[in-house]
């Protein structure tokens, strides 16, 4: 079953459809890249921004340029966990950051068809939707830190993330990436 997002009809991938992905994706260097955008939650954008720049890795914290118009402050502070460290940590000592937008989108929809999960909606916002879809699941009591962490206001937010029909077993098998953050 596709979720899509409510109002970019966006593709929103379950935990089940993530493990397919990333056994699908024929790279290591892909693979680290999907895992940075998925587990960072982050906009397109401000991971290629920060590509290289390894002194933003603050323990368990990335820094980022705000890149929204709205945004109070010029940087905002990531909050990462044990896996979204990791991801961060190798995608920022990569030799290449992401490529093109349109490059990665058409890749994440192959990736897809190899991987047996339907691609509409699929594109390159569907890791950072995934990422705070599955937060605000998992940790309902933290949404405000939550929406802090992926930029957005508390508005818009609660407007777009808090209705996912996820199974019982997405929401069980969320926990697994979610961990400690």
């Amino acid at each position: 079953m596709t979720i899509l997002h409510p109002k970019s009809n966006t593709a929103i991938f379950t935990p089940d459809e993530v493990r397919k992905l990333i056994v699908a994706i024929p790279k290591n260097i892909n693979r680290e890249r999907f895992e940075a955008l998925l587990f960072t939650g982050c906009r397109y954008t401000e991971l290629i921004e920060v590509h290289g720049k390894l002194e933003r890795l603050q323990e368990n914290t990335l820094k980022v340029k705000n890149t929204k118009a709205f945004a109070d402050t010029r940087f905002r502070f990531v909050q990462l966990n044990n896996p979204g460290r990791r991801a961060v940590e190798y995608y920022l000592r990569s030799k290449e950051p992401l490529p093109n937008y349109i490059a990665w989108w058409g890749n994440l929809k192959a990736w897809c068809r190899k991987a047996g999960i339907d691609d509409t909606g699929v594109g390159v916002k569907s890791t950072r939707k995934t990422w705070e879809s599955w937060l605000v699941t998992t940790y309902p009591n933290q949404v405000e830190r939550i929406f802090l962490s992926q930029g957005h206001s508390r508005f818009i937010a609660l407007k777009h993330y808090l209705t996912f029909p996820f199974s019982k077993q997405d929401k069980e098998d969320m926990k697994f990436y979610v961990d400690g953050w």
